[in-house]
């Protein structure tokens, strides 16, 4: 996958999901849940191609961003490491 296509599944596919479970869990708009997500660890570990992280469903990437929020760490399911 070139960078292209890799910013687009992030920004079109992904991305898009997460900030609809961030919304409806911090009753927060749009905007802010996907400033939320961009500004986190998590996001970070997915925009980058190579961890593979973008392998995980949105619900996944949810839960791994909302463990960081509340503990400050990250926590990835067994099944990556």
């Amino acid at each position: 996958m070139n960078d292209t296509q890799f910013s687009t599944l992030l920004r079109a596919a992904i991305v898009p999901q997460i900030a609809d479970l961030i919304i409806k869990e911090y009753s927060v708009t749009d905007v802010e849940a996907t400033k939320m997500f961009y500004n986190s660890r998590t996001y970070e570990l997915l925009s980058r191609e190579e961890t593979k992280v973008w392998h995980f469903s949105p619900l996944t990437l949810y839960n791994i961003w909302k463990t960081e929020r509340e503990t400050g760490e990250i926590v990835l399911p067994e099944e990556a490491l």
